[in-house]
């Protein structure tokens, strides 16, 4: 079967889903609802193994703009007050972290107001290594998820869509950040496919990279177009390997500051 014929099918079943539930508030609760729902079925037919898709990070960690992304000072020291205790510096996207919609848009969702319902999903793995290996700023596109969708069954409402470009493997080296002329370089999100994502329902995507957008980009198209639209994405993902392509439940733990643009997140796996 075509991959167009499989992704119209895909994208009439999920909006006839949908229009039941248009006008308002009840579209948005429809879709809250079906993705926690479809999280909870993934969950119970899991096998209870947990899988930790953060990095531990500390101040050499590669962030985007250059700058250490958490400092430490020693507040209490144990040897002097039996306890001990730090002072942390922490900017909000640094390690693997959340992007929260206000994180590109003037007033829209903090980390503090994502729903909880949403922090709960199922997750779809496309990988796309091998189209990393002969292009270091690959995206996914929208052919990449029609092709997904023919192999492996539609996107789960409320899913948490991750690329896996194998670039986790290069933390530690200056690739991971940079080409060789110094330059940005990494896979990321086209953004042909993270428009197709919202007409399929998923609720959030995710990256073993520093940013959604590729490295190459020069007008973060996805940051631009997917947050400002209500939805959220993770960067720096750990253990994508060690991941089904599908089945998988994710729980998003993430800071719950007021005004948030987004922050060091935990993302723990079900599998």
């Amino acid at each position: 079967m075509c991959h167009a014929c499989v992704i119209e099918g895909a994208r009439k079943h999920m909006l006839s889903r949908r229009d039941l539930f248009r006008g308002g508030a009840a579209a948005g609760a429809a879709a809250i609802a079906a993705g926690a729902l479809s999280a909870r079925s993934a969950l119970a037919q899991s096998g209870g193994t947990v899988i930790d898709l953060t990095h531990a990070y500390d101040s050499d960690f590669p962030t985007f703009d250059g700058v250490p992304g958490i400092l430490y000072e020693e507040a209490v020291n144990f040897d002097e007050s039996g306890y001990q205790l730090w002072k942390l510096t922490i900017f909000e996207h640094t390690g693997t972290h959340i992007d929260a919609p206000l994180h590109f848009s003037r007033d829209g969702t903090s980390v503090a107001e994502l729903a909880p319902e949403n922090l709960m999903c199922p997750l779809c793995v496309v990988d796309i290594k091998a189209k990393a290996m002969d292009d270091a700023n690959a995206a996914l596109e929208a052919e990449d998820i029609e092709a997904w969708v023919s192999e492996n069954g539609e996107i789960p409402s409320g899913a948490l869509v991750a690329v896996n470009s194998g670039w986790s493997a290069k933390l530690g080296d200056p690739s991971f950040r940079n080409d060789a002329e110094g330059k940005f370089a990494f896979p990321g999100f086209g953004k042909s496919a993270t428009d197709l994502l919202m007409e399929l329902g998923a609720a959030a995507i995710g990256v073993d990279t520093l940013s959604l957008d590729p490295g190459s980009s020069a007008d973060f198209a996805v940051h631009n177009s997917w947050l400002p639209a209500g939805f959220y994405g993770i960067e720096n993902l750990a253990n994508l390997d060690r991941m089904p392509t599908t089945g998988a439940t994710v729980f998003v733990g993430v800071p719950k500051h007021a005004k948030g643009t987004g922050g060091p997140a935990r993302v723990l796996a079900v599998v």
